[in-house]
């Protein structure tokens, strides 16, 4: 690592102390002396997609604070490792500088031009993957936790770079097409949700060939229903449970006009 990279640990210890205080197990906080990794995961995640949502809301106060819960997580982590004799929060923070440095010899080394920048990060994990991954596939290290959109889309991006992929999106679209007339065929309630599975698993390669984040995607529409739908509560007041559906979309469609970007 260039000398003038390298971490200062006195920018970190002072979290890594408290976390060392809360952990210790005569003078600790009984909650946190507690926890193991497989306790604390719900939260790391959920402390990240707190992250995701203050950059949406563009609230930098938030991002901040967020930011910082996330970072806390890594403290917590980075201690319980320390305590079984696995790793410290310096070995975390010195091996993500290490490997930032390495996958870009492009900046800090003599690597291709910048504008190849993104090919030669992508060469240089296959390399490191194929380097410590006893699994030989193509799909190895795509992590199981991640959220099921985003895992598919990995696969599928993965898959592609084997040759395994629709040449254009005619075949995609036929392919939900497929899965739609599967779902109406399903009898049984685990074909049902194998086909749904199937239909949603498309419905991600359509978005990865027309280049839409499904995630993103699925976000704004979630937005969307729900802003619609305050504003049906909104119109309606307290008669809006009781309203027939008829009028509810009614409702909605007033909502459609009202909300309507310019």
């Amino acid at each position: 690592m260039p000398s003038d990279l390298k971490a200062s640990p006195a920018d970190i210890m002072p979290l890594a102390d408290v976390m060392a205080r809360l952990r210790d197990p005569e003078s600790g906080c009984p909650w946190d002396i507690e926890q193991d990794f497989a306790s604390i995961a719900p939260y790391t995640i959920e402390e990240a997609y707190e992250v995701a949502d203050a950059i949406e809301r563009e609230d930098m106060a938030a991002l901040r604070d967020e930011l910082g819960d996330l970072l806390l997580q890594v403290a917590f982590h980075s201690r319980m490792a320390e305590q079984s004799g696995h790793f410290a929060l310096q070995d975390v923070i010195d091996g993500i500088t290490e490997k930032m440095i390495r996958r870009h010899p492009h900046v800090f080394g003599e690597g291709t031009r910048r504008e190849d920048g993104h090919a030669q990060w992508e060469a240089i994990k296959a390399a490191e993957r194929a380097e410590k991954e006893p699994d030989p596939s193509a799909l190895a290290g795509v992590a199981i936790a991640l959220p099921a959109l985003l895992r598919a889309e990995k696969l599928q991006k993965r898959a592609a770079r084997t040759g395994f992929d629709w040449p254009d999106t005619d075949g995609v679209l036929a392919k939900i097409e497929e899965e739609l007339h599967e779902v109406g065929a399903a009898s049984s309630q685990a074909e049902k949700e194998e086909e749904i599975g199937d239909l949603l698993f498309a419905v991600v390669n359509l978005g990865r060939h027309l280049k839409v984040d499904p995630e993103v995607a699925l976000r704004a529409a979630n937005r969307k229903f729900e802003a619609r739908f305050r504003a049906m509560e909104d119109m309606a007041g307290d008669r809006f449970i009781a309203l027939p559906l008829d009028e509810k979309e009614a409702l909605w469609q007033r909502a459609k006009q009202q909300l309507k970007q310019p």
